[in-house]
Protein backbone atom coordinates (compact mmCIF):
# COMPACT_ATOMS: atom_id res chain seq x y z
CA UNK A 1 0.00 0.00 0.00
CA UNK A 2 2.70 2.40 1.18
CA UNK A 3 4.55 1.63 -2.86
CA UNK A 4 1.32 2.92 -4.69
CA UNK A 5 0.83 6.40 -2.55
CA UNK A 6 3.75 7.67 -4.48
CA UNK A 7 3.10 6.04 -7.38
CA UNK A 8 -0.73 7.82 -7.48
CA UNK A 9 1.21 11.02 -6.85
CA UNK A 10 3.42 11.43 -10.17
CA UNK A 11 0.27 11.37 -12.06
CA UNK A 12 -1.56 13.55 -9.78
CA UNK A 13 1.25 15.87 -9.97
CA UNK A 14 1.30 15.89 -13.79
CA UNK A 15 -2.41 16.69 -14.27
CA UNK A 16 -2.22 19.28 -11.78
CA UNK A 17 0.59 21.37 -13.92
CA UNK A 18 -1.07 20.63 -16.38
CA UNK A 19 -5.03 21.63 -15.23
CA UNK A 20 -3.95 24.40 -12.67
CA UNK A 21 -2.20 26.92 -15.48
CA UNK A 22 -5.49 25.94 -18.07
CA UNK A 23 -7.97 26.88 -14.58
CA UNK A 24 -6.20 29.82 -12.61
CA UNK A 25 -4.83 32.73 -13.90
CA UNK A 26 -3.92 36.55 -12.69
CA UNK A 27 -5.06 39.77 -14.58
CA UNK A 28 -3.06 42.72 -13.57
CA UNK A 29 -3.94 46.30 -13.35
CA UNK A 30 -2.39 47.17 -16.94
CA UNK A 31 -4.73 44.56 -18.45
CA UNK A 32 -8.34 43.16 -19.12
CA UNK A 33 -9.82 40.47 -20.85
CA UNK A 34 -12.42 38.39 -22.22
CA UNK A 35 -13.22 34.56 -21.04
CA UNK A 36 -14.57 32.77 -24.71
CA UNK A 37 -15.58 29.45 -25.03
CA UNK A 38 -14.75 27.44 -28.33
CA UNK A 39 -14.71 31.07 -30.13
CA UNK A 40 -18.24 32.08 -27.82
CA UNK A 41 -18.14 34.82 -25.55
CA UNK A 42 -18.08 33.89 -21.86
CA UNK A 43 -17.83 37.00 -19.76
CA UNK A 44 -15.51 40.23 -19.54
CA UNK A 45 -12.55 40.88 -16.90
CA UNK A 46 -11.63 44.97 -16.29
CA UNK A 47 -10.65 44.11 -12.76
CA UNK A 48 -7.03 42.89 -11.59
CA UNK A 49 -6.83 39.68 -9.60
CA UNK A 50 -7.30 35.77 -9.44
CA UNK A 51 -9.47 34.57 -11.65
CA UNK A 52 -10.22 30.68 -13.21
CA UNK A 53 -11.60 29.38 -16.20
CA UNK A 54 -12.87 26.53 -17.70
CA UNK A 55 -9.43 24.14 -18.54
CA UNK A 56 -9.12 24.22 -22.27
CA UNK A 57 -12.34 24.50 -23.60
CA UNK A 58 -12.23 28.23 -22.06
CA UNK A 59 -9.85 30.75 -23.86
CA UNK A 60 -8.64 34.28 -22.27
CA UNK A 61 -8.09 36.91 -24.58
CA UNK A 62 -5.77 39.98 -22.99
CA UNK A 63 -5.74 43.52 -24.07
CA UNK A 64 -4.25 46.49 -22.53
CA UNK A 65 -5.89 48.77 -20.41
CA UNK A 66 -3.61 51.70 -20.68
CA UNK A 67 -3.61 54.72 -22.82
CA UNK A 68 -1.99 53.41 -26.21
CA UNK A 69 -0.44 55.98 -28.66
CA UNK A 70 -0.39 55.70 -32.43
CA UNK A 71 2.45 57.58 -34.59
CA UNK A 72 1.02 57.60 -37.79
CA UNK A 73 2.99 58.10 -40.88
CA UNK A 74 2.96 61.56 -42.59
CA UNK A 75 0.26 62.03 -44.79
CA UNK A 76 -0.32 64.99 -47.90
CA UNK A 77 -3.39 66.87 -47.50
CA UNK A 78 -5.29 69.88 -48.76
CA UNK A 79 -6.50 72.85 -46.99
CA UNK A 80 -8.88 75.17 -47.29
CA UNK A 81 -6.94 77.37 -49.49
CA UNK A 82 -5.79 74.78 -51.83
CA UNK A 83 -2.27 74.22 -50.14
CA UNK A 84 -0.58 71.50 -50.05
CA UNK A 85 0.31 70.54 -46.74
CA UNK A 86 2.23 67.48 -45.20
CA UNK A 87 0.93 66.59 -41.39
CA UNK A 88 2.41 64.45 -38.95
CA UNK A 89 0.43 63.83 -36.12
CA UNK A 90 -0.42 60.75 -33.38
CA UNK A 91 -3.29 59.57 -31.45
CA UNK A 92 -4.03 58.82 -27.71
CA UNK A 93 -6.34 56.10 -27.40
CA UNK A 94 -7.61 53.12 -24.92
CA UNK A 95 -9.30 49.77 -24.78
CA UNK A 96 -12.75 50.85 -23.70
CA UNK A 97 -15.00 47.97 -24.50
CA UNK A 98 -13.38 44.40 -24.89
CA UNK A 99 -16.00 42.21 -26.41
CA UNK A 100 -16.56 44.87 -29.69
CA UNK A 101 -12.98 45.60 -29.49
CA UNK A 102 -12.29 41.52 -29.98
CA UNK A 103 -15.22 40.89 -32.15
CA UNK A 104 -14.32 44.16 -34.73
CA UNK A 105 -10.57 44.12 -35.09
CA UNK A 106 -9.44 41.80 -32.55
CA UNK A 107 -6.11 42.93 -31.82
CA UNK A 108 -3.91 46.06 -31.53
CA UNK A 109 -2.27 45.55 -34.92
CA UNK A 110 -5.56 45.62 -36.81
CA UNK A 111 -6.69 48.65 -34.50
CA UNK A 112 -4.30 50.93 -34.85
CA UNK A 113 -4.85 50.36 -38.80
CA UNK A 114 -8.21 51.35 -38.67
CA UNK A 115 -8.31 54.01 -36.07
CA UNK A 116 -5.10 55.56 -38.72
CA UNK A 117 -8.27 55.25 -41.40
CA UNK A 118 -10.61 57.44 -39.13
CA UNK A 119 -7.76 60.05 -38.35
CA UNK A 120 -6.82 60.45 -41.66
CA UNK A 121 -10.50 60.79 -43.00
CA UNK A 122 -11.14 63.20 -40.16
CA UNK A 123 -7.81 65.22 -40.85
CA UNK A 124 -8.74 65.75 -44.62
CA UNK A 125 -11.89 67.18 -43.61
CA UNK A 126 -10.55 69.44 -40.63
CA UNK A 127 -8.09 70.75 -42.71
CA UNK A 128 -9.67 71.76 -45.94
CA UNK A 129 -12.14 73.58 -43.61
CA UNK A 130 -9.27 76.11 -42.99
CA UNK A 131 -6.37 78.09 -44.50
CA UNK A 132 -2.76 77.41 -44.55
CA UNK A 133 -2.19 80.32 -42.27
CA UNK A 134 -4.70 78.72 -39.33
CA UNK A 135 -3.42 74.72 -39.94
CA UNK A 136 0.49 76.06 -39.23
CA UNK A 137 -0.61 78.94 -36.36
CA UNK A 138 -3.59 79.94 -35.21
CA UNK A 139 -6.25 77.28 -35.15
CA UNK A 140 -4.07 74.11 -34.59
CA UNK A 141 -5.85 73.46 -31.29
CA UNK A 142 -9.30 74.26 -32.89
CA UNK A 143 -8.41 71.39 -35.91
CA UNK A 144 -7.54 69.11 -33.64
CA UNK A 145 -10.33 69.10 -31.24
CA UNK A 146 -12.87 69.09 -34.44
CA UNK A 147 -10.92 66.03 -35.57
CA UNK A 148 -10.71 64.49 -31.99
CA UNK A 149 -14.20 64.53 -31.70
CA UNK A 150 -15.18 63.15 -34.65
CA UNK A 151 -12.65 59.96 -34.43
CA UNK A 152 -14.07 59.74 -30.73
CA UNK A 153 -17.37 59.18 -32.20
CA UNK A 154 -16.41 56.63 -35.44
CA UNK A 155 -14.01 54.60 -32.91
CA UNK A 156 -16.22 53.79 -30.37
CA UNK A 157 -17.76 51.48 -32.56
CA UNK A 158 -14.29 49.37 -32.20
CA UNK A 159 -14.77 49.51 -28.82
CA UNK A 160 -11.80 52.14 -28.76
CA UNK A 161 -12.53 55.04 -26.99
CA UNK A 162 -9.61 58.27 -28.45
CA UNK A 163 -8.50 60.71 -25.71
CA UNK A 164 -7.14 63.19 -28.44
CA UNK A 165 -5.23 63.91 -31.46
CA UNK A 166 -2.48 66.10 -31.75
CA UNK A 167 -0.72 67.28 -34.84
CA UNK A 168 3.30 66.54 -34.01
CA UNK A 169 4.29 68.77 -37.59
CA UNK A 170 2.85 70.38 -40.39
CA UNK A 171 5.02 71.20 -43.21
CA UNK A 172 5.06 71.95 -47.34
CA UNK A 173 5.98 68.95 -49.44
CA UNK A 174 9.66 68.71 -50.39
CA UNK A 175 9.11 70.09 -53.68
CA UNK A 176 7.29 72.98 -53.14
CA UNK A 177 9.42 74.13 -49.96
CA UNK A 178 12.12 76.05 -51.89
CA UNK A 179 9.56 77.82 -53.59
CA UNK A 180 8.01 79.18 -50.56
CA UNK A 181 11.26 79.86 -48.58
CA UNK A 182 12.50 81.95 -51.84
CA UNK A 183 9.55 84.06 -52.14
CA UNK A 184 9.87 84.15 -47.85
CA UNK A 185 12.94 85.64 -47.74
CA UNK A 186 12.39 88.01 -51.38
CA UNK A 187 9.62 89.24 -49.13
CA UNK A 188 11.55 89.69 -45.70
CA UNK A 189 14.07 91.71 -48.24
CA UNK A 190 11.25 93.88 -49.39
CA UNK A 191 9.67 94.50 -45.67
CA UNK A 192 13.42 95.02 -44.43
CA UNK A 193 14.32 97.75 -47.50
CA UNK A 194 11.08 99.39 -46.55
CA UNK A 195 12.26 100.04 -42.80
CA UNK A 196 15.96 100.67 -44.16
CA UNK A 197 14.48 103.83 -46.32
CA UNK A 198 12.02 104.73 -43.90
CA UNK A 199 14.95 104.92 -41.00
CA UNK A 200 16.76 106.79 -42.89
CA UNK A 201 15.03 109.41 -43.83
CA UNK A 202 13.67 109.69 -40.37
CA UNK A 203 17.26 110.23 -39.99
CA UNK A 204 18.09 112.79 -42.26
CA UNK A 205 14.83 114.70 -40.76
CA UNK A 206 16.45 114.46 -37.44
CA UNK A 207 20.11 115.71 -38.74
CA UNK A 208 18.05 118.24 -40.19
CA UNK A 209 16.29 119.90 -37.15
CA UNK A 210 19.71 119.00 -35.18
CA UNK A 211 21.64 121.25 -37.75
CA UNK A 212 18.71 123.84 -37.74
CA UNK A 213 19.37 124.00 -33.99
CA UNK A 214 23.19 123.86 -33.68
CA UNK A 215 23.09 127.07 -36.59
CA UNK A 216 20.60 128.86 -34.37
CA UNK A 217 22.24 127.75 -30.71
CA UNK A 218 26.02 129.10 -32.73
CA UNK A 219 23.94 132.64 -34.18
CA UNK A 220 22.29 133.26 -30.47
CA UNK A 221 26.01 132.67 -29.26
CA UNK A 222 28.03 134.57 -31.11
CA UNK A 223 25.36 137.79 -30.43
CA UNK A 224 25.58 137.05 -26.84
CA UNK A 225 29.60 137.16 -27.10
CA UNK A 226 29.50 140.24 -29.71
CA UNK A 227 27.07 142.18 -27.13
CA UNK A 228 29.41 140.89 -24.21
CA UNK A 229 32.37 142.09 -26.51
CA UNK A 230 31.11 145.47 -27.11
CA UNK A 231 29.93 145.63 -23.85
CA UNK A 232 33.63 145.21 -22.22
CA UNK A 233 34.63 147.35 -24.96
CA UNK A 234 32.72 150.51 -23.66
CA UNK A 235 33.38 149.51 -19.97
CA UNK A 236 37.31 149.60 -21.21
CA UNK A 237 36.89 152.48 -23.12
CA UNK A 238 34.93 154.34 -20.07
CA UNK A 239 37.67 153.04 -17.60
CA UNK A 240 40.59 154.40 -19.60
CA UNK A 241 38.81 157.70 -20.50
CA UNK A 242 38.58 158.12 -16.50
CA UNK A 243 41.75 157.27 -16.06
CA UNK A 244 43.08 159.64 -18.66
CA UNK A 245 41.09 162.35 -17.21
CA UNK A 246 42.53 162.04 -13.93
CA UNK A 247 46.22 161.88 -14.95
CA UNK A 248 47.52 162.02 -19.03
CA UNK A 249 51.02 162.32 -18.53
CA UNK A 250 50.66 159.07 -16.41
CA UNK A 251 48.49 157.41 -19.20
CA UNK A 252 50.74 158.93 -21.68
CA UNK A 253 53.45 157.17 -20.03
CA UNK A 254 51.88 153.55 -19.41
CA UNK A 255 51.18 153.56 -23.39
CA UNK A 256 54.45 154.75 -24.33
CA UNK A 257 56.01 151.46 -22.68
CA UNK A 258 53.53 149.53 -24.16
CA UNK A 259 54.35 150.32 -27.27
CA UNK A 260 58.17 149.98 -26.44
CA UNK A 261 57.28 146.44 -25.33
CA UNK A 262 55.90 145.80 -28.58
CA UNK A 263 58.22 147.73 -30.86
CA UNK A 264 62.03 146.87 -29.54
CA UNK A 265 61.98 143.13 -30.36
CA UNK A 266 64.92 140.66 -30.14
CA UNK A 267 67.03 141.01 -33.35
CA UNK A 268 64.79 144.41 -34.55
CA UNK A 269 66.39 147.56 -36.27
CA UNK A 270 65.04 150.60 -35.80
CA UNK A 271 65.98 153.97 -37.73
CA UNK A 272 64.82 156.77 -35.74
CA UNK A 273 65.76 160.63 -35.06
CA UNK A 274 66.49 161.71 -31.91
CA UNK A 275 64.07 164.39 -31.31
CA UNK A 276 61.36 161.66 -31.78
CA UNK A 277 58.27 162.76 -29.45
CA UNK A 278 57.70 158.99 -29.30
CA UNK A 279 61.17 158.39 -27.44
CA UNK A 280 60.66 160.70 -25.15
CA UNK A 281 60.14 158.36 -22.02
CA UNK A 282 63.23 156.30 -23.54
CA UNK A 283 65.68 158.96 -22.59
CA UNK A 284 64.63 160.19 -20.18
CA UNK A 285 62.77 163.72 -19.64
CA UNK A 286 59.29 162.82 -19.44
CA UNK A 287 57.01 165.88 -20.40
CA UNK A 288 59.73 168.20 -20.33
CA UNK A 289 61.61 166.75 -22.70
CA UNK A 290 58.79 166.68 -24.67
CA UNK A 291 58.29 170.80 -23.74
CA UNK A 292 61.41 170.82 -25.54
Amino acid sequence: MRQMVPALLVPIAILSALVVPQTLFIVDETQQGIITQFGEYKRTIQEPGLYWKAPFIQTLERFDRRILVSDATPAEYLTGDKKRVVVDHIVRWRIEDPLRFFKSVHNEVAARARLDDIVFSELRKGLALHEFSDVVSKKRDVITSTVTQGAAVQAKEFGIEVRDVRLKRVDLPREVQASVFARMVAERERIAKKYRSEGEEAAAKIRAETDKEKTILLAEAYQEAQRLRGDGDAEAANIYAVAYGKDAEFYRFLRSLSTYEEGFTEGSVLVLSGNEEWLQYLFGGGAKASSR
